[in-house]
């Protein structure tokens, strides 16, 4: 079974389930979806539309250079397989896809802290601009001094009257 990319959002194509442009030229177009299809016949650029592979590696969004990726290469020339090499290849693989993982968890924490960092700043800039609006202890202190009443006895037995 062969597992084909799409050719404008690069996700995988599975058989039976693509939509095939031939040009002139006789370059093969694969689509795994109307969605890319049409985006295509519009002439839209992979690398300037958000969603696809092309945009999120060039814009710094996915991982894109890692070592662990040359095993999901396409490769066009035959292989004479061994069996030791093999045994030893699948052995390697669920290894292979915990390193993969862990870079990947990493690269989005590294990510996440550039925006944390971009929003304190952004922050502390607005307080420094707007530290006026708030108020001082000065003004707290003031603001919370009690008045001591005296009220008589007489002045609370006619209003209870007056109930």
């Amino acid at each position: 079974m062969r597992l084909e990319k799409c050719w404008f959002c690069s996700s995988t194509v599975y058989p039976g389930h693509s939509i095939q442009f031939v040009r002139n030229d006789a370059k093969i177009f694969r689509f795994c979806r109307s969605k890319c299809h049409k985006n295509f016949k519009m002439k839209r650029n992979p690398c300037k539309v958000k969603w696809t592979k092309a945009y999120r590696c060039l814009h710094g969004k996915d991982m894109t250079h890692d070592s662990t990726f040359e095993f999901e290469r396409k490769r066009n020339r035959l292989e004479h397989y061994d069996r030791n090499v093999t045994e030893q290849t699948l052995k390697a693989i669920p290894l292979i896809t915990k390193i993969r993982d862990e870079r990947l968890k990493k690269h989005i924490t590294d990510r996440q802290t550039q925006g944390k960092t971009k929003e304190w700043e952004r922050d502390a800039k607005e307080l420094e601009q707007d530290i006026q609006m708030l108020l001082k202890k000065d003004t707290l202190s003031t603001q919370k001094t009690k008045v001591v009443v005296k009220v008589s006895q007489q002045q609370t037995e006619e209003n209870l009257m007056e109930e």
